[in-house]
Order: C-alpha cells, then structure tokens, then sequence
C-alpha cells in the first residue's frame, strides 16, 4: 500500500485509512476487531476515529484491540470539539484538554499521534484553540493535529492565526470529498495545495451511494445505512436521487465492469489520484466489506477513464464570482485540479 506524508512534518500513512465511526454502533466489538485485523494484514497503519463515535466506543473498542496488538507503525487520529456538555464541549481550552484526556485513556495510549478538531467552534477563539492544540504539542500529548469540516475562509483564518503567533500549524484537513460531492473544489482544496495541507477525505463512497447498491427511484430499505434512515444527513436518498448523481454512477459502473472490478475500487481510486489527496477514510460496517475495499489498493485506472469520471462528475461554477472570474483570466483557474467545469 502506497505511503504518503500528511503535509509537512506530518505522519506517514497508508493511502487507505480505516475509518470507525461504525464501531460499538453500527459494528459489534468482535467484528471491529476483524476489521482492525485484515487491515493492519493488508499494510494499513492510519485508523481514524473521534471522541463522539459511538459516545467514546469506537474509541474503547480500539484500545481492547491495542491491548492484544502493538503495530510499531500504527498511526491513530482521534477528535475533539462535538462531545456533549457539561463542561467540556467545543474547542475551547477546557473542552480540547478534557477530549484528549478521555480519549488517551479510553485508547490506553501515551499520545495521540494526530488529534483533528471536529469542526469549526463560534464560540471558541481560534487563537485559543491553537495554543491549546500548541501545548498538548509541546507536553508530548499529541503529535500533530488537523482540522475538519470548514468553509475556505475560516481554514485560512486557522493557517493564518497559527502563522502569525508561532503556533503548531495543522498538517491535514479533513473534508467530505467524492465524485458525488467535489464542492471542496471551489475554494478549499486549492488552498490545501497552496498551503501544503494534506487532505484526508471522509466518506469516499458517499454514503454508499457508489457502491452500486441503491437503486433509481427505489428508495433502499434493509440492514444499510440509507435502508434504515433515508433521510440520513447530506447522502439522503431525496438529494441524491437525480439525473446527476445517476450520471456518475452509471459511469463508474461501466469502468468497473471494462476492467472487471467492484465499483467502489473505481470510485476510490479517482479520488486517490485527485491532487493533494493523501489518503482517504475507509469505513465498513462488516470484514468483508472492507475486503472489498482495500482492494482499491491494487487497481491502477486509465487515464482517459478518470479524465471520464471527471468530466461526467464536474460540480460546475457558481456565475459568481467563480464564472466571472475564470471569463476574466481568460483560462480555467481550476486547471490544475483537473476539474472539467469550464
């Protein structure tokens, strides 16, 4: 499995990640210990989970799993900033300390090798949660950190804040990104790469959506995670639903069956070859299905194929100011993100 760097002096990690939002919720301990099993046998060392999965359970059941195995090479991303009050919520001083502290303890580790704040706080100053983030840095706590889910400008609010004031400046940033979803393209995937800030997608099959198990009109019922929430967050079925969105899984469905693979390898590996992408966030409810996907490893797509999907998933310009500024440069300003959104 290929190895990248997460920005500049960040940690090396596999280009597939282990995702495990789905542990103690969605998957029983005995089957989260299989998954961590099969991935660490296929090369993974990169398992990313939060302080709010499953209320701390994805978090426990890891570090039943670390107390039987001990990767030298593992490296272990946690998050804070969504745990539920009193007292210590959001990316305040107080609600980052007390996050690190319940996640060392529920991991059984010494440090935490990336910590990400969840999101962006309002009510917290950015400058404040820096410091913060400095001090665990420098009391061996965490080793490096990352930000997740913000607009364009609040990410270089961060960057600029830690710039200035000498504060340990993150290394990833960690948006949802796939071929249903490329909107980080309009603003915070160029600053990424203007920055040198790796990105680490979340859920790279959309929801599930290019899996090929949903079907048009046919609202998916059963044991998935649409089948038991249509309306679950930004993959409900009535968003996505459309002419779109069955556009670019027909596509994806006619390169995996050319080059004889599961859909979800010709997905995942259009966003492994986008620019700036170090590695993306596999998450499975069962063993097998993450077989599946960590097969994505091993298949090389064509260039004209991705050039394909690109064009057939383009998210397009808003008129303004995207439109009236790429007719003003005369040139695609998006060009070197391959975007196909002229």
């Amino acid at each position: 499995m290929k190895i990248n760097q997460l920005g500049a002096g960040g940690p090396f990690v596999t280009e597939l990640g282990l995702g495990t939002m789905t542990f103690g919720v969605e998957t029983n301990e005995t089957e989260a210990h299989k998954q961590l099993d099969s991935y660490f046998a296929a090369g993974g060392n990169f398992i990313d989970t939060a302080d709010v999965y499953g209320a701390g359970e994805s978090e426990r059941v890891i570090g039943s799993w670390l107390r039987s195995n001990h990767p030298d090479n593992l490296i272990i991303a946690t998050k804070a900033r969504f745990a539920p009050p009193p007292g210590s919520s959001g990316a305040s001083r107080r609600g980052i300390i007390k996050a690190v502290d319940g996640s060392l303890t529920r991991l059984g580790v010494d440090a935490i090798d990336l910590l990400y704040v969840h999101g962006w706080d309002p009510e917290a100053a950015v400058v404040d949660t820096l410091r913060t983030l400095t001090d665990l840095v420098s009391s061996g706590k965490v080793h490096s950190i990352g930000w997740s889910n913000t607009t364009g400008w609040q990410l270089q609010q961060i960057l600029a804040t830690a710039e200035h004031h000498g504060f340990v400046r993150p290394v990833v940033f960690q948006p949802q990104y796939n071929l249903l979803d490329r909107v980080i393209e309009w603003e915070l995937l160029p600053l990424c790469l203007d920055t040198e800030l790796a990105v680490c997608p979340w859920s790279p099959l959309g929801g599930g959506w290019l899996t090929g198990k949903y079907e048009r009109d046919t609202p998916p019922t059963g044991a998935t995670r649409l089948g038991e929430d249509p309306n679950r967050g930004v993959e409900a079925y009535a968003l996505r639903n459309n002419d779109r969105v069955w556009g670019i899984i027909d596509a994806a469905d006619r390169i995996a069956t050319q080059d004889s693979v599961w859909i979800g390898e010709v997905a995942l590996r259009w966003l492994l070859d986008r620019p700036g992408v170090a590695s993306v966030l596999l998450g499975a409810r069962t063993e097998k299905q993450l077989q599946q996907s960590l097969s994505a490893a091993t298949y090389s797509m064509r260039s004209e194929d991705h050039a394909k999907l690109t064009a057939v998933s383009a998210p397009g310009l808003p008129r303004y100011p995207y439109g009236m500024l790429e007719k003003a440069c005369g040139v695609d300003i998006w060009e070197r993100l391959g975007t196909g959104s002229t």
